[in-house]
């Protein structure tokens, strides 16, 4: 993250607001939007000041020599699109310790396209239903590798979701969608033609 900070503090102009709406201790989930590989340590960086992020994030990303970095900074590998139910374990062992945890609500990078919300989110908000949780839109980072030209303004609002958590009588898998609904009204996804 610090060797990240100069490209998304600097170069991406980042704004951030909403940080009081992060609890400082205490079980707590963070649901994003995800249209760029620069999101998770944007959200990151922007949190710091208040809360560090343990993310859920593809185990494929051990396999190219990150382990040890995405070790030291407590991420959770996970086998995307098999039910991967010790990482939901794990990530629900952290919650009741009272970590933060971070959820791409889509899963995977959004390219541009229309995914549907994962149930892994509600999965885990109805296993610790005392984690509060917290909505992170996140907007330019797809432009942050166009370097030197189209400097972006990256920009991430973290806000309190209308409804609250789980909500009495809705279904898990309902929430991530109720989510990302409130996430992409602020986040409209992006075509990027650059692997960012």
């Amino acid at each position: 993250m610090a060797a990240s900070t100069p490209g998304v503090k600097w170069w991406g102009r980042l704004e951030v607001s909403g940080l009081e709406d992060l609890p400082p201790d205490g079980p707590l989930l963070i649901a994003a939007n995800h249209d760029s590989n620069w999101d998770s340590v944007t959200i990151g960086i922007a949190a710091l000041p208040v809360r560090q992020i343990k993310a859920l994030a593809k185990a494929s990303l051990w396999k190219h020599g990150l382990g040890t970095v995405l070790d030291g900074m407590g991420q959770i590998p996970i086998d995307r699109g098999k039910g991967d139910v010790g990482a939901l374990h794990r990530a629900i062992e952290e919650l009741q310790a009272g970590a933060c945890i971070g959820v791409f609500v889509e899963g995977t990078r959004s390219k541009g396209r229309e995914l549907r919300a994962r149930s892994g989110l509600g999965r885990l908000a109805e296993a610790v239903p005392e984690a509060q949780i917290c909505c992170a839109a996140v907007t330019g980072t797809t432009a942050i590798p166009h370097f030197p030209s189209n400097r972006p303004n990256v920009r991430i609002r973290f806000f309190t979701p209308r409804g609250g958590g789980l909500m009495p009588g809705e279904a898990p898998a309902d929430m991530p969608v109720r989510l990302l609904e409130e996430i992409r009204a602020e986040a409209p996804r992006v075509v990027s033609s650059w692997r960012a």
